[in-house]
């Protein structure tokens, strides 16, 4: 088992969502989050405020502004973790900065409240 964390534009939130169900992958959590890449600072800004230049620091404090994103938390089989991925690079890709990100990480354990089930028998089929 995988967990799959995409943080992608707010309004590409519904598009996401119904297009990972259309792959058999509708069980899904999304937070509220607030955010923001490499691609929104400007890198010489950020070295000259590493070295302490007081412009540079004056500037990049108005380029730090976090943007509001959202996170989808997901939980596949190990055979579903690119069926995840592609679909969510689908839909989100635009090739413009501020596309998103995913992390691919392992869970060591998924355990439904309700039934009690545990591992792969809590999660979506595919």
């Amino acid at each position: 088992m995988k967990e799959v964390v995409a943080i992608v534009r707010m309004n590409m939130m519904n598009k996401t969502k119904s297009a990972l169900a259309e792959v058999g992958l509708g069980s899904i959590t999304a937070r509220n989050a607030l955010g923001r890449g490499k691609g929104v600072v400007d890198m010489q800004l950020l070295q000259g405020a590493e070295h302490g230049y007081e412009e540079a620091i004056a500037q990049l404090g108005q380029s730090q502004r976090l943007i509001p994103k959202r996170a989808i938390l997901m939980v596949v089989n190990d055979d579903l973790v690119e069926r995840a991925v592609q679909t969510i690079i689908k839909i989100n890709q635009t090739g413009k900065s501020g596309d998103g990100v995913i992390f691919v990480m392992p869970c060591a354990e998924a355990i439904r409240v309700r039934t009690g089930e545990r591992g792969e028998d809590t999660l979506d089929e595919g």
